[in-house]
């Protein structure tokens, strides 16, 4: 994958391959396991209904991880808020602008989501794809608004990480984040302790994920015993949907925006960046090249400073396709078991995966674990469903992740223009093919800025694990994501 793609020699790049090569044996098992899931399911109704405990089986341990996957991204997602912010009119202009827009693609998302209706079809039984009816009564016990406030407030900090009570979890994590940035530099050593508890909880996260395939062979069997062909067609729509979704996003919304503010074309921005895309699109991960990409943004005339903060910020907070994925699975699981969702219960649940997915780039897993917590947060019943969603996640991700890599790279023109911190004039240049990118050395000749004086050279760290970067000669920025690649589940 390197010669033909230039890239310059990085030390533990056998490693990287070979955890990819990992991944799309998983990506490859699991749609192996969804075929056979169907054909167990139309061929053997009985034994694929039978299976219906694989699939529950794989949920619960998805359920397992959500407090601490909250928990330390939400703790970590704070710091990284403040240390942006920190940087003055670039970061809390960035800041502001993907919170906007990952508004925008959730909202989005349920109007897709409600016009298409792709799980109205299904008329699942509550128990078809598990026991999460049986959290429904938790649901229950909240009686208004003095109940729901009773609800969130936990009898101790601990117990907020072990009841499963996702609100819980939210209000504590937020409030230890924002005590952590209140001691100052006296805060660092628990950042960094949480650092380290979320690189074992998406260790763990990732061997959970390697029993995927059981898991949608599972649901996917009983589901198809239980409704026949038509829940194949259904997931097929809500695909469909998803990647329509996806297009519409980047070109109706982007690339309007791209247009509007900077005079540019969102076609040349694509077609300069189309290295990327084939890279993306080999590995399901958007993660693999963010150095390429900050480099290739330094080249388009964006000054150094820009880069360093609104590229990495974004990789964590940008998430406009793992936006629409989340909004959209969370609509077909309640249409497909009957519980559908009512506006308000729809607003409230983007509100909370506004928050919830912030900081979880790149991290297999993070994508289910997130949109379980948001059902188990606002209805308990639909938690199983998320069965529904393991077979066809890995199709979607793709999709997810060229919507994200598109977001990222529109915000940094976007915040640019509006900073000044761009040379439009070379940038058009640069996109009509006249200032080519060198891909030899994956260096901006014409760069002669010194890196921002920011933390991880250049980098303000939104995500530790993506801000490992490595200063080289020249002014250039040439890094590396930290750690083996993954494939991206939220992106």
């Amino acid at each position: 994958m390197t010669a033909p793609l230039d890239r310059p020699p990085v030390t533990d790049l056998p490693a990287n391959n070979k955890g990819r090569d990992r991944t799309h044996w998983l990506y490859l098992a699991v749609i192996f396991a969804v075929i056979a899931g169907v054909i167990v399911g139309l061929t053997a109704p009985s034994t694929g209904k039978s299976l219906t405990v694989l699939g529950t089986v794989f949920v619960n341990l998805i359920k397992m991880m959500i407090a601490p996957v909250i928990f330390c991204t939400i703790v970590l997602g704070i710091g990284s808020v403040r240390k942006a912010a920190a940087v003055g009119k670039v970061g809390g202009l960035a800041l502001a602008y993907f919170l906007t827009m990952s508004s925008v693609a959730l909202g989005i998302g349920l109007i897709v989501g409600n016009l298409l209706s792709p799980g109205r079809d299904l008329h699942l039984r509550p128990g078809a794809v598990g026991s999460g009816a049986a959290l429904a009564g938790q649901a229950a016990e909240s009686q208004g608004i003095a109940g729901f406030i009773q609800q969130i407030i936990p009898r101790s900090l601990p117990s907020a990480l072990t009841e499963g009570n996702v609100l819980q979890v939210l209000l504590v994590a937020l409030l230890v984040g924002f005590a952590v940035q209140g001691l100052g530099p006296a805060g660092e050593s628990i950042l960094r302790a949480v650092e380290n508890l979320q690189k074992l909880v998406f260790k763990v996260l990732v061997m959970v994920l390697w029993l995927a395939p059981i898991g949608a062979f599972g649901a996917i069997a009983n589901i198809v015993a239980t409704t026949g062909f038509n829940a194949v067609t259904n997931l097929l729509l809500l695909m469909a949907g998803f990647y329509l979704t996806c297009v519409v996003f980047v070109f109706g919304v982007l690339g309007v925006l791209l247009r509007i503010v900077s005079g540019l074309s969102i076609f040349r921005l694509l077609r300069y960046l189309a290295r990327e895309y084939l890279l993306i699109f080999a590995t399901s991960s958007s993660e693999v090249v963010l150095p390429r990409l900050i480099t290739k943004m330094k080249h388009l005339g964006v000054q150094s400073s820009t880069v360093g903060v609104v590229v990495p910020t974004g990789y964590s907070f940008n998430l406009d396709g793992t936006a629409i994925y989340l909004t959209m699975a969370s609509l077909f699981i309640a249409d497909a078991m009957g519980h559908r969702l009512t506006w308000g219960e729809q607003i409230a649940l983007l509100a909370f995966m506004i928050i919830a997915s912030k900081g979880a780039a790149g991290v297999s897993g993070a994508g289910l674990a997130t949109l379980a917590g948001g059902l188990q947060a606002h209805r308990p019943e639909l938690l199983d469903g998320v069965g529904l969603i393991v077979g066809i996640d890995r199709f979607m991700s793709e999709a997810r992740s060229l919507t994200n890599f598109s977001g990222n790279a529109v915000a940094t023109i976007l915040v640019a223009s509006w900073t000044k911190t761009i040379d439009l004039s070379k940038a058009d240049e640069v996109l009509r093919g006249r200032d080519p990118f060198d891909e030899s050395t994956m260096v901006d000749p014409h760069d002669e800025e010194p890196p921002a004086a920011t933390p991880h050279g250049g980098c303000v760290p939104t995500n530790p694990a993506l801000c490992d970067f490595e200063q080289v000669s020249l002014g250039g920025l040439v890094g590396r994501p930290a750690g083996p690649q993954r494939a991206d589940v939220d992106g």
